[in-house]
């Protein structure tokens, strides 16, 4: 997965969940929590929604890499790279 592709699946996946957000404010290192004010249950559906879409497993002790767009790319791009889908 490239990373432009990573960008595009967090954003959809946090549109689903809030799907007014503003995405053109969004920086990379801005945490969502904060930036888009989710609580713990819209960030486990994000993380939910995320794996779905990208087709792997995300654990529990992955999701402190999640938390802005900058990380959650990078993790993507990382676990796709090496093929673990769980």
């Amino acid at each position: 997965m490239k990373r432009d592709e990573a960008l595009d699946a967090v954003k959809e996946s946090l549109a689903e969940i809030v799907p007014d957000a503003d995405f053109t404010t969004l920086r990379p290192d801005d945490t969502f929590r904060d930036a888009l004010e989710l609580d713990s249950l819209d960030f486990l559906s994000f993380i939910e929604i995320l794996g779905k879409r990208i087709g792997i497993r995300i654990d529990d002790e992955d999701t402190p890499h999640l938390t802005t767009l900058a990380d959650s790319a990078d993790f993507l791009v990382v676990r796709t790279a090496e093929g673990i889908g769980r």
